[in-house]
């Protein structure tokens, strides 16, 4: 029962029952807090319990001063949690092996399990071998069994042996997309209680809920666990951006156009670590799927969350979605009574603002690397035609990224012709620039069904024009929920989409996450025998170096109408407002102007193909599976039996010895660098998620072991088994670590010799020697992934030192015992002359054992001497790092 020392306590009558609430104007200050804060107030009047939340933290977020940096902690308790099975798999491994911990301590094995509500959706295994072919779907989800059958059956072992833990099986969806059309209740109700959904995940794009008015973001696997188990999330009160949304957007324009011109501007302000709020007249003009899409990029613009508030538009969602007519009640009637119903006249405080007229914004596209680098489409030709030499002779090795200043734009560009012949017998030319990929894929852009049914009518377009794909392009759909195929037969439209070579390859998360599978072979060995720069386009929202496929160097995001025309274009090199996309049958040329599908055809198209019966049919059975899941062998018990000759997945290590204490920490003496990187190093350069090569030490791994070329699947699918990921962490193919320059991958130099950064942390480690971590700013971008700070750890790296952190990824370092630090303003390893060469030592940090969280330790390097910024946040974070990691606390904890 909560302390309630604001009376707050009161019973609202809604979806045909009585429920208790905790009503926010019981609170002075409350009335004019941003919604998101809002959310916040009342997650600590329900929780109140007078020591880790007091009446002291309540009337610090109600007085929230919006233009003060944060500095006062408060304890956020997640309603429920959500992952993926790429993150989860390792999740529940973590859990598998605390409880055989918790034995070794004495303890009860049972005290681990989740204490709320936690759904996995295994939406990450699918890989897009076969496509282009009627039973692609078919035919990959039998890879996906054959290659995850020892991850599927831990898992099933898991829900059986977790109370409260849930599984969606495979075949069925993405993650953020089953989401928001079945999992999320936005209002929950529990023990008589009514209160808002809030949800963390252990995918960044968790966010994608915040388009439902559902606070939530993405966290590591490790913090997930924690928040499983019953452990607050420790986090200072944030700032949070108002961003107010005016006008409508014009006709020719999607939702992703909308969110590439979002995440450009919001990268440019700096929202890391931020709220971002939308509000404003414009917020009506959005429908409920657009604003999913915007949620969803919020690990793009770098903010914690990208929320909109509950409206009429939400209602509307839910009722489409199949949600029943109590929920749409008690929805309503919650948001209204607590003031969270949106209200475009009231006045908010805000930290900052910000404004976009929605009808300033115009077709584009992002790339070739990074989501928040706009093109307008207009621009797109001569922006590829800048990139392209830096990836074809340029200076592309120095740095961790190629060179990106631009280069004179002419009518020329590097070509590199080279004639291929395909399998089924055609000859053809690929050269630089030619797009081998074109995906519609990703949960950002499948979920939405207006720019899918315009994906679709544009492709039926296409067809009556006598238009084809380009020979050379592997054209691959994988929506993110089988309602899109639902409407898709409804509408008529599936064989304008096949006839172009788009047939359903899965649903899940393919392209996006670097399942694009092999390019045909006569492709792939084109590409790499000429080192020809090739591109795909895929309607995601991840586009960062290797991740999307190894022969693949430029990846552009876009629509999924875009993604169309440039499989129709078969290049990157074509301005497509002026240029044609090829000629009808009577040979004129046809623009994508003539094929490009209106506003009221789409407005139509979905107003009579998707149905709310859709949805409840489909989600009916949703955590049964189908015949392949149900007939899966699983092992029982309250402990997994780990078998021995597995290489998917292994008892980790973390808990080997581990005393009932903690012990002192202790500074840091004789460390030595691993790798010396520069800016925009992304998790995906230190945790690669994708292909496994045979030459890289964790392909040599499961060679060792048996494991036949074929059989590798990807680092994303092993992350059950820790030797695989030591071995691939820091393996990224176009990591560049300035210590070995003029490489690529995980290299690095020790005592004068080339060896692999795994290789070399094995002799460090053998000797004793601590060691370091040195980068630019960014540091960790891109996904919530845990394995980024786990491999670090266990590579035996002790402190992290760069110039500027993303949000998840320091905290999963902080949760894996990492220290993580930061240069000061103005200073970097460049400008400290910081070769990388040197021995550290780190002094000060020995401080938190006296229960103070040092604000800066003193750096030695061979002489040169400066401090850092000790980037522990709060103490909830300095009791993780003094117990070596958050696992070990909670486990301490729970003992």
């Amino acid at each position: 029962m909560t302390a309630n020392s604001f009376g707050s306590r009161a019973t609202l009558e809604a979806g045909g029952g009585k429920h208790e609430i905790y009503r926010l104007d019981a609170v002075p200050g409350s009335e004019n807090l941003p919604y998101s804060l809002k959310v916040l107030l009342e997650n600590l009047l329900r929780n109140e319990d007078g020591l880790n939340i007091t009446k002291e933290h309540i009337n610090a977020l109600a007085s929230w001063d919006p233009h003060k940096e944060p500095d006062t902690e408060i304890q956020f308790t997640p309603a429920r949690v959500i992952l993926q099975d790429l993150t989860g798999v390792p999740a529940v491994v973590d859990l598998a092996a605390m409880r055989e911990a918790m034995r070794a301590l004495g303890g009860d094995p049972t005290k681990i399990n989740p204490l709320i509500p936690a759904e996995l959706v295994i939406d990450h295994s699918v890989v897009a071998d076969l496509f282009g072919t009627p039973d692609a779907f078919t035919r990959n989800v039998e890879l996906e069994f054959q290659r995850n059958r020892e991850r599927f059956q831990f898992l099933r072992w898991g829900q059986d042996a977790f109370t409260g833990f849930r599984v969606v099986p495979p075949g069925t969806g993405i993650v953020h997309q089953v989401n928001i059309e079945h999992l999320a209740r936005v209002v929950m109700t529990h023990n008589g209680q009514a209160y808002p959904d809030t949800c963390v995940g252990t995918d960044s794009h968790t966010t994608m809920e915040n388009g439902l008015g559902i606070l939530g973001w993405g966290v590591g696997g490790i913090e997930a666990e924690a928040a499983m188990l019953g452990q607050p999330i420790s986090m200072l009160i944030p700032k949070v951006v108002g961003f107010r949304l005016t006008g409508a957007l014009p006709q020719a324009t999607t939702a992703t156009d909308l969110v590439l011109t979002i995440t450009e501007i919001l990268r440019k302000h700096g929202v890391v670590g931020k709220f971002v709020e939308f509000h404003g007249d414009g917020v009506g003009q959005v429908p409920v799927a657009n604003r999913a899409t915007i949620g969803n990029m919020s690990p793009e613009f770098g903010s914690t969350c990208a929320i909109f508030p509950i409206d009429a538009a939400t209602i509307d969602y839910l009722r489409l979605t199949g949600r029943p007519d109590d929920q749409l009640d008690l929805v309503e009637q919650y948001a209204k009574a607590q003031g969270l119903w949106h209200d475009p006249d009231r006045e908010l405080r805000f930290s900052e603002e910000l404004t976009l007229d929605l009808s300033t914004v115009v077709p584009s596209i992002a790339g070739p690397k990074r989501p928040q680098d706009r093109i307008e489409l207009a621009n797109a030709k001569p922006a590829f035609r800048d990139a392209l030499p830096t990836y074809t002779g340029g200076n592309g090795l120095n740095g961790t990224f190629p060179a990106s200043d631009a280069i004179d734009n002419s009518d020329t560009r590097p070509t590199h012709q080279v004639k291929i012949t395909l399998e089924d017998g055609a000859e053809t030319v690929l050269d630089h620039g030619h797009v081998v990929i074109a995906a519609i894929t990703s949960c950002t852009n499948t979920s939405n069904p207006y720019v899918m049914i315009g994906a679709a009518l544009l492709a039926k377009k296409a067809v009556e024009k006598g238009l084809n794909r380009k020979p050379w392009v592997k054209t691959t759909l994988a929506p993110g929920s089988k309602v899109v195929m639902d409407y898709y037969e409804r509408a008529g439209l599936i064989p304008y989409l096949d006839k172009l070579g788009f047939n359903l390859v899965g649903y899940g998360c393919t392209t996006c996450i670097g399942n694009s599978g092999p390019l045909p072979p006569a492709i792939s060995q084109a590409v790499n025998d000429n080192d020809l720069t090739v591109v795909s386009v895929l309607s995601g929202n991840r586009n960062f170096e290797g991740r999307i496929n190894p022969d693949v160097k430029m990846n552009y995001l876009a629509s999924p109408p875009l993604v169309v025309a440039y499989a129709l274009a078969g290049t990157m090199d074509i301005d497509l407002d002026h240029e044609p996309l090829g000629t009808d049958s009577e040979g004129k040329p046809v623009y994508l102007a003539d094929i490009w599908p209106s506003p009221d055809e789409v407005t139509s198209v979905v107003a009579s193909a998707v149905r709310a019966e859709m949805f409840t049919a489909d989600y009916a059975d949703v955590f049964n599976g189908d015949d392949n899941w149900r007939g899966l062998q699983v092992p029982t018990g309250d402990t997994f039996e780990w078998a021995g000759d597995s290489t998917y997945v292994r008892r980790p290590p973390y808990f080997d010895g581990m005393p009932a204490e903690p012990e002192p920490v202790q500074d840091i003496s004789g460390a030595k660098v691993l790798a010396k990187l520069g800016d925009s190093v992304t998790t995906d350069h230190i945790s690669p998620a994708g292909a496994i090569k045979a030459t890289a030490p964790a392909g040599l791994y499961l060679t060792e072991h048996g494991i036949e070329r074929a059989d590798f699947n990807s680092y994303g699918s092993r992350r059950g088994n820790h030797e695989v990921m030591i071995r691939g962490t820091f393996a990224n193919i176009r990591l560049r670590n300035q210590l070995a320059p003029g490489t690529e991958g995980g290299v690095t130099v020790k005592d004068g010799k080339e060896m692999s950064i795994y290789d070399a942390s094995r002799e460090y480690i053998a000797e004793g020697t601590p060691l370091i971590i040195l980068g630019g700013k960014e540091y960790g971008s891109g996904s919530s992934r845990d394995w980024a700070a786990k491999g670090t750890m266990l590579l035996g790296v002790r402190a992290v030192l760069v110039e500027s952190f993303e949000r998840i990824h320091r905290s999963n370092l902080i949760g894996m015992g990492v220290l993580p630090l930061q240069f000061k303003p103005g200073e970097s390893a460049e400008s400290l002359g910081l070769t990388g060469q040197e021995t550290f030592s780190i002094e000060g940090i020995s401080e938190i054992n006296n229960g103070r969280i040092p604000n800066e330790v003193v750096v030695t390097a061979d002489g040169k001497q400066f401090t850092a910024t000790v980037r522990i946040d709060t103490p909830g974070e300095a009791d993780y790092y003094r117990h070596g990691g958050i696992m070990q606390y909670v486990l301490r904890s729970l003992r």
